[in-house]
């Protein structure tokens, strides 16, 4: 989770989001924290916690498409 980056994606049970913040951590790195906006309903933001080794599943965005 600590390389996560703005503009990338993840999809989970709920819906598809967006990363809009850097990853930081807590619990003396054990924890990461990551602010993340729906792709379909962007005023809805929440922000997601992984344990620091827990492996994800991302789609980055590449500087060809955009992040405007």
């Amino acid at each position: 989770p600590m390389e996560l980056r703005v503009g990338d994606r993840l999809t989970d049970e709920t819906a598809e989001w967006e990363i809009i913040g850097r990853a930081y951590t807590t619990n003396m790195g054990k924890n990461t924290h990551v602010r993340v906006r729906r792709v379909d309903q962007p005023d809805v933001t929440e922000i997601r916690t992984w344990c620091a080794h827990e492996r994800i599943s991302v789609t980055r965005t590449t500087h060809a498409e955009g992040k405007g």
